[in-house]
């Protein structure tokens, strides 16, 4: 399910178990959070590891300006942009094969989603990459399965535990959050 404009309406998700969707439950939690801390109105969005692409596609039916999914897996892509057209919200948003942790730090962005398998080893290159890509006073949201270090160049600003998910909220030093 999502809020905002496109309240109600169910996401598909890629089939089998190469992708993990947020719950719904996780994803509400989340992006409540962000509207308080007001991340999400008219932010540029990075969902850096798709899926389904219900974390970017939230942010935008919450108000952002755009988002971009970036998805290795063509079969989720391909989910991303069907899910994208269900709730018209195509026209806000760009879909793109390739790595994350490139399209990262190539920002700037105000808001950057996290969500990688939650056994990657990549989570310092990760969040280096989401530094360097963030605009000032943006903020990087990570999902994992334990609790993940904030690099020198963000604060963590939150830390919550949903059962076995834990989000954690980081932002650029000193912003007004």
């Amino acid at each position: 399910m999502v809020s905002g404009t496109a309240g109600g309406l169910r996401l598909d998700a890629p089939p089998g178990d190469t992708t993990r969707p947020t719950s719904d439950r996780v994803r509400e939690a989340t992006f409540n959070a962000l509207d308080s801390l007001g991340a999400v109105e008219g932010a540029l969005v990075l969902d850096a590891f798709a899926g389904s692409g219900a974390l970017g596609i939230e942010a935008l039916s919450r108000g952002a300006a755009h988002a971009t999914f970036v998805e290795s897996d063509p079969v989720a892509r391909g989910v991303v942009e069907a899910n994208l057209r269900a709730t018209t919200l195509a026209d806000r948003a760009t879909v793109t094969g390739g790595d994350g942790l490139r399209q990262a730090a190539s920002g700037p962005f105000d808001l950057v989603l996290l969500d990688p398998p939650y056994d990657t080893d990549r989570w310092d290159e990760l969040l280096a990459a989401a530094a360097e890509g963030l605009a000032p006073g943006g903020v990087v949201v990570v999902e994992s399965d334990r609790e993940i270090a904030a690099p020198a160049a963000l604060d963590a600003v939150r830390v919550r535990r949903y059962g076995s998910t834990v989000v954690t909220f980081l932002s650029t030093p000193g912003a007004p959050l």
